[in-house]
């Protein structure tokens, strides 16, 4: 694979263009993947929110992390089961119906911001919210490829299994995320792909 280094602001600003470019959709699914902790997922869809008003798009930032199952069903195998993680940890189900459908073109619209908090263990409650033609819902999380969600733009973060090994904050993931990575292979599956060994100094694949 061939890597060009770039910038963590030039980065957004391809990332940006690139949605911009988008055509012939009512509303957009982004998402950006990556392991948990590991990579900044979070930080990159953040940094997507403004540019993206400033052209024009109303921006709607989604986490995965609140759309997990309840910790019943994730904890059924222990708290650290790789297979349960990669598996059973997202309500997939909950993440299509209540944000991935209101975007299509015949959709409502009407997203669902969050499903349920894993800290406290309950539902969120909280509003759906509307989005209007032209806005654009911004998801990060980790697996988010491979299992039938529909995306306009994909965009994963990836790490070589020795950065992953060094970073990963929970040790006893690294199977799902090996799991993940010979079943799926999301590079392959992903519009975008971005290197980050070092997240101050990320490198975009180029095929």
């Amino acid at each position: 694979m061939r890597y060009r280094p770039i910038s963590p602001a030039l980065l957004v600003s391809e990332l940006t263009e690139r949605i911009t470019a988008i055509t012939g959709r009512r509303r957009i699914a982004v998402a950006v993947d990556g392991a948990a902790g590991a990579t900044n997922t979070t930080e990159l869809a953040d940094a997507l929110v403004d540019p993206l008003r400033v052209a024009g798009h109303a921006a709607l930032r989604i986490s995965a992390n609140d759309f997990l199952r309840p910790a019943s069903l994730r904890f059924e195998r222990g708290k650290e089961d790789p297979d349960s993680r990669y598996s059973d940890w997202l309500d997939l189900g909950a993440l299509r119906r209540e944000v991935l459908d209101p975007l299509a073109d015949d959709g409502s619209g009407l997203v669902l911001p969050s499903l349920w908090d894993p800290v406290r263990d309950r539902a969120t409650r909280a509003e759906r919210v509307e989005l209007p033609e032209g806005g654009v819902v911004l998801l990060d999380g980790e697996f988010l490829f491979g299992a039938g969600l529909a995306f306009d733009l994909s965009v994963h973060l990836w790490l070589s299994p020795a950065a992953l090994k060094r970073r990963v904050p929970d040790a006893w993931a690294l199977p799902a995320y090996e799991r993940y990575e010979r079943e799926v292979d999301p590079s392959a599956l992903s519009d975008v792909v971005i290197r980050v060994d070092d997240p101050k100094h990320p490198a975009r694949y180029e095929p």
